[in-house]
């Protein structure tokens, strides 16, 4: 159940937290900024310097039921397992890999791969994919959710790129289960502003109680 678990509580809140950082200090108060402003699912990129330690710290410095560690920008199965042995519990990808969705189910570990197109989608489906990541997702928008969702209604799909506080009504409405929030969220932290990466996360959350609320 585990793998269900993690799956859930990520759902559950509807926003993943994608945590680029120059160092372990900066992605750990990145990452209490967002846990404080209701955002729980926190996506540390492998494009961060050192990110199989800097996950490490991660999982040092918070409790599992405060932080839903997960690892981002993995490009093939060894990264994904490097990351799971630092403390990830479930690996995002800017594409599928095969070997990577292998790896994952086997460990029971959430695959979240990034697809564009309904192929790529049914062939990440049939490895074990539970969430797809639409990526990247300003290349069509939110009304192409409702698209791909005509002929696979069963895709649960989560995009990322493109999604800003004025558009995630959209994606909740047009049918997705969860959001991938980069610089939108995290920026004001470039600046040293944590309170401001606060502030951003909690009207992210609040936005996909109020979207969800009118569906």
């Amino acid at each position: 159940m585990f793998k269900q678990n993690v799956i859930k509580r990520i759902t559950d809140v509807g926003v993943v937290a994608v945590v680029r950082a120059d160092n372990a200090e900066q992605a750990i108060k990145i990452s209490e900024a967002c846990v404080k402003g209701g955002i729980p699912a926190i996506e540390l990129t492998f494009t961060v310097p050192g990110a199989a330690d800097v996950i490490k710290e991660l999982a040092k410095a918070f409790k599992p039921e405060d932080l839903i560690l997960g690892a981002g920008t993995v490009l093939d199965a060894e990264t994904a397992r490097a990351a799971i042995l630092a403390g990830a519990t479930y690996i995002v990808s800017p594409g599928f890999d095969l070997a990577t969705a292998k790896l994952c189910n086997r460990y029971q570990i959430p695959y979240m791969p990034g697809c564009l197109t309904i192929t790529e989608m049914l062939t990440a489906m049939e490895a074990g994919v539970d969430i797809v990541k639409l990526f990247p997702g300003s290349a069509f928008g939110p009304s192409y959710v409702k698209a791909v969702k005509g002929p696979l209604p069963q895709a649960n799909i989560m995009p990322t790129g493109g999604v800003n506080i004025d558009n995630i009504g959209e994606w909740i409405k047009n049918g997705v289960v969860a959001v991938g929030v980069g610089g939108e969220l995290t920026r004001p932290a470039t600046k040293g502003d944590f309170a401001g990466v606060t502030a951003n996360a909690k009207a992210f959350v609040e936005a996909v109680k109020k979207a969800r609320a009118a569906k």
